[in-house]
């Protein structure tokens, strides 16, 4: 019976790790059934962008409130984690503060934990302030349903907590209050718990330590089912960012190089073309379904964070129209989830259910409000691209249905008959010069 703690302790954190590497292997299947994608390029300005944008958040701190709250809690969040290691040496071999032999620095970190616990809880409760009690509007947009709702206010619940049990966990540990190193916190909760018999406080303590290890463990698989994954994937996501100037668009090669021999003099039309030429037409234009969409927009999809900063700075949203950026994203990552749970219900294989991205979940109303002015790329803290989805959606419409808005196809036609976008002859262009 002496070992039963430490075998219940490994059973648990054996289960969580488990459980959380087969949702990440999921994870990677699903944003691998995007096309490929080349970003093997500026690998040095790569590595600056994620070490810049993803952590050092110099994005977030365009909006200095939120930015430097979100950098406390970012922070917080992640070295008073560190004590995790300590916690699992403990649990799997009975010890208890193992690291306390190390003295002055041990006493130095447990500080710094103590003070960046009380800093990130006050740091959420400002943030579930400006959630539900200032109600900033960008939290409350048409697609923030229920379950996104609801989910940025588990987290903060759940930080809350986690950061509770960690002080009250030090601030009840006998032992750990009378080295009187490191508690600059928790020495001002430990009265709290003085009319306590030492046995109680023991169990408080253990409580604590408990509730903290397994509320850890819980909150690393809630990620994977929530928009906090991009504390994972914000890495990765601003390594893959887009580097091309933002004004700049992708073209098709293959229609690039039809129109290209089209206006060479020197070429053919009617001839084959020479061996070894780039002639391979995609099987389809542009993008319906998540499937026909790159790897990147998806790994975009998953880490959107929801925060509404796209949105808010949307003028086509702006303005009353129904495109949402926030809202593209977290309509490709619920589609891609959908094709993934058909994945798994069906032995590893796609069943055609269907449905799609375009129609089912984003309308063409959407898509066509958009200004491509980029300024969603732009605002967004973790290098997401939503216009890139917009455009190859767009790219379907005109190229597989032909089903452009009236305008666009006016425009077309006009440069197919005058070459040029406007209803005139090709002999009047000019005309404008003699006004």
């Amino acid at each position: 019976m002496e070992y039963l703690p430490n075998i219940l302790f490994a059973i648990i954190l054996a289960a969580g790790i488990g459980y959380f590497a087969k949702n990440v292997k999921k994870l990677i299947r699903n944003i691998k059934l995007g096309r490929d994608a080349d970003v093997s390029d500026n690998k040095s300005e790569r590595f600056k962008n994620m070490a810049m944008i993803a952590l050092g958040q110099s994005k977030m701190v365009r909006r200095p409130v939120a930015g430097i709250l979100h950098i406390i809690v970012y922070l917080g969040f992640i070295i008073i984690n560190i004590e995790v290691l300590e916690i699992i040496i403990d649990g799997l071999f009975g010890t208890h503060r193992i690291f306390s032999v190390i003295g002055a620095t041990y006493g130095f970190l447990i500080g710094a934990f103590e003070v960046l616990a009380l800093l990130v809880f006050v740091s959420v409760i400002v943030f579930w302030i400006r959630r539900n009690i200032i109600k900033l509007k960008r939290f409350w947009k048409a697609e923030m349903t229920s379950w996104p709702k609801n989910d940025g206010n588990f987290i903060l619940y759940f930080e809350m907590v986690l950061m509770t049990l960690f002080l009250v966990m030090n601030a009840t540990d006998v032992h750990f209050q009378t080295m009187n190193l490191g508690n600059v916190i928790s020495q001002y909760m430990a009265p709290w718990f003085s009319g306590l018999s030492e046995g109680t406080l023991h169990l408080i303590e253990r409580g604590a330590w408990w509730l903290h290890i397994v509320g850890i463990l819980v909150f690393l698989n809630y990620l994977y089912f929530s928009k906090h994954l991009h504390i994972l994937l914000a890495f990765p996501n601003t390594y893959y960012g887009k580097l091309a100037p933002k004004g700049q668009l992708n073209n098709l090669e293959s229609v690039t190089n039809e129109v290209k021999m089209m206006m060479d003099p020197n070429v053919d039309p009617f001839a084959a073309p020479p061996e070894g030429a780039e002639t391979a037409v995609p099987e389809k234009f542009g993008a319906s379904d998540v499937q026909d969409l790159s790897w990147v927009q998806l790994l975009n999809a998953y880490t959107c964070t929801e925060c509404g900063r796209c949105t808010s700075e949307c003028p086509a949203n702006l303005t009353g129209k129904k495109l949402s950026p926030r809202k593209i994203m977290m309509d490709t990552r619920d589609r891609l989830e959908e094709v993934g749970r058909n994945i798994d219900a069906n032995k590893g294989e796609f069943k055609d259910d269907g449905k799609q991205l375009l129609g089912d979940y984003i309308s063409t109303e959407e898509l066509w409000a958009c200004t491509t002015c980029n300024a969603c790329v732009e605002a967004c803290p973790v290098s997401i691209d939503p216009l890139s989805i917009i455009l190859e959606m767009r790219r379907y419409l005109v190229m597989e249905q032909s089903a452009a808005p009236t305008e666009l196809n006016n425009m077309m036609t006009n440069i197919e008959n005058n070459g040029a976008p406007w209803p005139y002859n090709q002999m009047d262009r000019l005309n404008w010069k003699d006004e």
